[in-house]
């Protein structure tokens, strides 16, 4: 049962980032930071979705690691972006 639904959350996870990057190349957004936001916002998605009710399986345990590492990523594009956006004064 559980390796059924490690493949059904690496399909969701995998299903909802080649979506996203289909979306952001038709539309002519594609930047490597809005494909991290994307697939991260994909990630968060599929985690809520596919999580048991009752048991938390041992792999799951290792998902709150990826989690953590995307949003430390997360705040490096903010403050990149953030920075970006200040004048040169501030910083």
């Amino acid at each position: 049962m559980s390796v059924a639904r490690q493949y059904q959350f690496v399909s969701g996870v995998l299903a909802w980032t080649l979506a996203g990057l289909f979306v952001l190349v038709a539309t002519g957004w594609l930047t490597y930071e809005l494909f991290f936001v994307v697939s991260l916002i994909g990630v968060l998605i599929v985690v809520e979705f596919t999580s048991p009710i009752h048991v938390r399986p041992p792999w799951r345990k290792r998902v709150r690691w990826l989690i953590l590492v995307g949003i430390a990523g997360f705040l490096v594009v903010l403050a990149r972006r953030t920075a970006a956006v200040l004048p040169a004064e501030v910083i």
